[in-house]
């Protein structure tokens, strides 16, 4: 895959089925690099599989698909250029979409009650002072791609569609606001009778102080909401039972007196009962983390479907609400990304290591290929397969991981890529950065160290308190491992990693001088800093690394920056309130001080900055010009290269050519 690939990619979404099971819609994504932005159509497609997927809608941004309970209606979000996204009605008998909301700030996915009359949805509701002066009396009060949560509440809606007949002229049904907002509430849902929703809130007296968030239920006329759960667990996605006397949810159940235990704590199914009680976990929450984008917990045939992260993969289970075992309906090297039900057909979005993602349906005995939204890309040729394997830390703990190697003859330099987190999984689903580095001519060898998601609790909780060393143990065993195969070159390594990943390699290029090159992205390098720059910083240190400033320093990328003298590029976003500018602004400034080759390269805007298509080949093409300059692609040389002190070398991609016209550490 070369940077240039990314406009062959599409990647669809969650997808949504018809009442009778014939149709399924979904959107699908594609990157325009012309425009500079993420594109997106809904596709619909038969779930027989007799007929290939066609575009539904030419929107330049149109997601959430949602069919009415009758049919007759498909309800979608839609977002003009430059513009938020906004509920948007299809006739599915043909005819012209109909735009619904006009919300300053967009609206959130549309959620259909029981009648097919009403619609309900959650939005955030702008009551900013003028003046742009803040006075800020909480913890908890900014988000990162959200802003200052108290000049945005969100809050719950319900919308009566126009009257059959109405034609354009007729002015719309005006939105009803039901809550206040107070607690952020999000992910609606209606109970069957359609007199009441629920939703997730943070209304209780600590909301400042934990990670707690509850069930709620509002009568659908209005009125006070009421607490459904017991205010210990945090509760996303509900969704009434057949009969509405019971609530199912993801959560994790139980985060302690404090509200904050929730480093490595799986997200599992769970039930309550909807007049209020304590959640019932369904799955074992240690051995159990949900990890589909499913924004509701589908309920279907007497059973509850959802997406769990195991081993690298995303399995689609099927969990009986009569407590009956449950069941896989998709396992193996595959990726779950979204589920929907509808007249006995079950489809799934499912990726793996060469695929964004394709529809299949499933149905008792069968599974059917719907879509072949990846074929422009595979066609290429450039996509290779991972390998897997297992290996033992020094301590015997199992580390599991993959090798992907370019198709061609060795020994290839080798990056050792670290994924983001803590608390996630690589594995199998298409990774970008890893198939551009192959087509480079770079192995790439990745794993799953503890502390990541996926191998149950006691492995996702082995590293608190501890980064840097059961993890640090666990990828340089593997990659030890790797190195033995001769078609890996074990003398020209390079390490990279994102987020927790750069965390650990940064740790790691502190210790040691056996990586040729670096790459340190969007990392916490100061504990103490993050604590009080990042928006999660006030409860993520003192629970994933602690309190102990002994501690806190041995866990510190940047207490130990000076032992680092490994060629460091270091990447970042300006307005990233997750992992802070500062904090690779403070690294890069440390190396740079010390005379070790380093450069920044920084994004303007945030993380959603960095996602735009040509922010994204941007990154690309300076990972590769990075790469090219210290740890060369093809047969090494006779003699060492000179050592290169300046910073005006050629900059070149994985194939010889100069990636921009401007070589820059700013991109914007």
């Amino acid at each position: 895959m070369r940077p240039d690939d990314l406009a062959l990619l599409r990647t669809p979404g969650v997808p949504a089925v018809s009442p009778d099971g014939r149709i399924a819609v979904v959107a699908v994504g594609r990157p325009d690099l012309d425009g500079d932005a993420e594109r997106s159509q809904l596709w619909a497609v038969p779930t027989d599989g007799s007929a290939p997927a066609r575009p539904l809608t030419a929107g330049v941004r149109d997601t959430a698909p949602a069919f009415s309970p009758d049919g007759r209606w498909l309800a979608y979000l839609g977002a003009a250029p430059g513009e938020p996204a906004q509920v948007h009605l299809l006739p599915t008998a043909g005819g012209a979409p109909r735009r619904l909301t006009d919300a300053p700030l967009g609206t959130d996915a549309p959620v259909w009650a029981p009648d097919s009359r009403r619609l309900a949805y959650t939005a955030r509701v702008p009551s900013a002072d003028p003046s742009g002066l803040r006075v800020v009396t909480t913890l908890s009060h900014r988000r990162d791609g959200v802003g200052y949560l108290a000049d945005r509440p969100s809050a719950v809606f319900v919308l009566d569609l126009p009257p059959d007949g109405a034609d354009d002229a007729a002015p719309l049904p005006r939105p009803v606001q039901l809550t206040d907002g107070v607690g952020d509430d999000t992910d609606v849902a209606w109970r069957p009778d359609g007199a009441e929703l629920a939703f997730v809130s943070a209304r209780h007296r600590r909301a400042d102080r934990d990670l707690v968030r509850d069930v709620y239920a509002v009568p659908a006329t209005g009125g006070t909401p009421r607490r459904v759960t017991d205010g210990r667990g945090r509760c996303s996605r509900p969704a009434y039972g057949p009969d509405g006397a019971e609530l199912y949810c993801t959560a994790r159940p139980d985060l302690g007196p404090d509200g904050l235990d929730v480093v490595g704590r799986g997200a599992t199914l769970c039930r309550v009962p909807a007049a209020g009680g304590a959640l019932e976990a369904l799955l074992d929450p240690a051995g159990t983390d949900r990890g589909d984008e499913t924004p509701a917990t589908v309920l279907a045939g007497g059973a509850a479907l959802l997406g769990v992260r195991r081993r690298g993969a995303v399995e689609l289970l099927r969990v009986p609400l009569d407590g009956r075992p449950a069941e896989a309906l998709v396992d193996g090297p595959f990726t779950v990304r979204g589920v929907a039900a509808g007249g006995g057909v079950v489809v799934a979005t499912v990726a793996h290591d060469r695929s964004a993602g394709e529809l299949i349906a499933i149905t008792p005995g069968r599974r059917r290929l719907l879509t072949g939204f990846g074929r422009a890309l595979g066609a290429t040729g450039r996509l290779r397969r991972m390998a897997e394997r297992t290996v033992p830390a020094p301590d015997g703990h199992p580390v599991h991981g993959w090798v992907t190697v370019p198709d061609a003859p060795g020994p290839h330099p080798v990056v050792l890529a670290l994924a983001a987190g803590p608390q996630r999984q690589t594995g199998w689903a298409l990774d970008e950065d890893t198939q551009v580095l192959v087509s480079a001519g770079y192995a790439v060898v990745q794993c799953n160290p503890r502390g990541s998601a996926g191998y149950g609790e006691e492995h996702g909780r082995a590293v608190r308190g501890a980064w840097g060393d059961r993890d640090g143990a666990d990828v340089l065993a593997f990659l030890d491992a790797a190195l033995e195969d001769p078609a890996l070159d074990a003398d020209r390594v390079g390490i990279a990693g994102t987020a927790g990943g750069g965390s650990l390699a940064a740790l790691l290029l502190g210790r040691t001088t056996r990586f040729a090159a670096a790459v340190v992205e969007r990392a916490l390098t100061d504990p103490v800093g993050f604590a009080g720059s990042s928006d999660v910083g006030w409860w993520f240190v003192d629970q994933h690394l602690g309190t102990d400033p002994d501690r806190l320093a041995a866990q510190s990328p940047l207490a130990h920056a000076g032992g680092i003298t490994t060629p460091t590029l270091v990447v970042a976003a300006e307005d990233d309130w997750r992992c802070p500018v500062e904090q690779s602004l403070r690294l890069y400034t440390s190396l740079k001080r010390r005379g070790v080759p380093s450069e920044l390269l920084l994004f303007p805007g945030g993380r959603r900055g960095m996602a735009r298509p040509r922010s994204r080949l941007a990154r690309l093409q300076h990972l590769l010009r990075w790469w090219a300059r210290w740890l060369p692609p093809g047969p090494p040389p006779d003699e060492p290269a000179a050592e290169v002190v300046a910073d005006d070398s050629p900059a070149v991609d994985g194939e010889g050519r100069p990636p921009l016209a401007v070589r820059a550490t700013r991109l914007g």
